[in-house]
């Protein structure tokens, strides 16, 4: 190993170390500890006890038969009282979690955080040892500036850390052409759970053609495989879970709720606001008939031309990771997402690698690109500056109120949606051409 090479990869691992120490000091110490993971736990327990995950009462009740208890804090309270019996996961990932709810919440829990942290950690050192190939210090230092911001998906125990970590680790296997059928299995996990993050991801193998499409059609058979048992048994158990289901969407969504993009809803609770771009159009007109349809009017020609160009190019190692830096960037944006997603930039980190290494001012481009967009997705960052910024008070209507209102609200969209275009950019220019073409 090169002095280089072992620079980069200490980097990662003491990224990894200050993810893992203050992961589980803000798990210790925060009431809203493991809130995401407690909402699949119950769920997944009112299923094995042959209730309705989808009922709220009936996830409400499990809660407190467990000996759950609401927080006296009025922020903690109020999410607590809204996300438990919310059950928005898909059928698979309450099978999934099923064995862990057999068990009391405290091991349970400890189980997913550890779960959580393989994942992420394993995923990132799969993903420096490709960057390492073109810039093992910056690679390095990007992954590990990532890992370490990611302490709230440890705190929240977010399925994103799982499915990132999977989605990430197939992608390793697939093009690195080793552990395929692994690849596969994990690739359609991460599917199972989450489609909305890593779905685009899947999307680049099967355009792809070649080898990557039959993977690519093999994910999408094992997915429908392993999320057939959970889609049986919750059907048996409530037969309307769907419409229930899409009902809990609709009113997650609703002004003011959990899933609200208005400048209302998010705020300046920075940390776990969303990050789509609805965010940014709501400031605008604040109306999902509005919003919704601007967002998927700007996101659509990206992914078109991103889909056009996949479909003409022949695929290359260095071609794949300027794809995949594109859609990752571009996933956060047409849809639902939060910070805790946004750790599927990982992606990104190898194209970062390459155009630096190639030199010239595009390297300076896709440094600093990378590092705005890690930066204003992570949680350190915002972790420091949310306490002393809610006190000043300022106005949404005043010139300071604008510009926090551009910095909480706006910046992080904005520099994925830059990021999406600058990679589709580059991806175009290198993506060598079919023959036919």
């Amino acid at each position: 190993m090169t002095k280089a090479r072992f620079d980069g990869l200490l980097m990662v691992l003491l990224g990894s170390v200050v993810f893992l120490l203050l992961g589980a000091l803000a798990e210790s110490g925060s009431p809203s500890s493991m809130l995401d993971f407690k909402v699949i736990y119950y769920g997944a327990r009112t299923l094995l006890h042959h209730h309705d995950p989808y009922n709220k009462s009936e996830v409400l009740h499990e809660f407190i038969a467990d000996g759950g208890v609401f927080p006296s804090a009025p922020i903690p309270n109020r999410l607590y009282r809204d996300m438990i019996p919310a059950c928005v996961n898909l059928p698979a990932t309450l099978a999934f979690a099923a064995p862990l709810a057999m068990l009391p919440l405290g091991p349970a829990h400890l189980l997913w955080m550890a779960l959580i942290a393989g994942c992420l950690i394993v995923a990132s050192l799969l993903i420096w040892e490709i960057g390492a190939g073109s810039a093992p210090v910056l690679s390095g230092v990007l992954i590990g500036l990532l890992i370490a911001n990611s302490e709230v998906i440890l705190m929240m125990g977010n399925a994103a850390g799982i499915v990132v970590g999977l989605c990430a680790a197939a992608v390793w296997c697939f093009l690195r052409e080793r552990f395929v059928p692994a690849g596969i299995l994990l690739l359609a996990v991460s599917l199972a759970i989450k489609p909305h993050d890593a779905g685009l991801v899947w999307l680049y193998f099967l355009l792809a053609g070649g080898v990557y499409r039959k993977r690519a059609l093999w994910t999408l058979l094992a997915t429908a495989v392993i999320s057939l048992p959970g889609l049986l048994w919750v059907w048996k158990v409530a037969p309307n879970w769907m419409q229930e289901w899409r009902t809990i969407l609709s009113w997650a969504s609703m002004h003011g709720n959990l899933a609200d993009p208005a400048l209302a809803a998010n705020g300046i609770h920075a940390m776990g606001m969303m990050i789509n771009l609805q965010t940014v159009i709501s400031y605008f007109r604040d109306d999902p008939r509005f919003y919704d349809p601007v967002s998927y009017l700007i996101c659509a020609p990206i992914l078109l031309v991103w889909g056009i160009v996949t479909l003409r190019s022949r695929s290359t190692s260095a071609s794949a990771w300027l794809a995949l830096a594109s859609i990752a960037a571009l996933t956060m944006l047409p849809n639902y997402h939060r910070p805790y997603d946004a750790k599927l930039l990982l992606l990104t980190i190898p194209a970062c690698a390459l155009l630096w290494r190639e030199g010239g001012l595009i390297r300076w481009f896709a440094l600093g690109i990378n590092l705005a967009a890690l930066v204003l997705t992570g949680d350190l960052v915002w972790i420091v500056l949310i306490d002393p910024l809610d006190k000043l008070h300022l106005s949404a209507t005043g010139v300071a109120g604008g510009f926090m209102t551009g910095m909480y609200v706006f910046a992080t969209p904005m520099i994925l949606l830059a990021m999406s275009l600058f990679y589709l950019w580059a991806y175009q220019r290198r993506a060598p051409l079919h023959a036919e073409s």
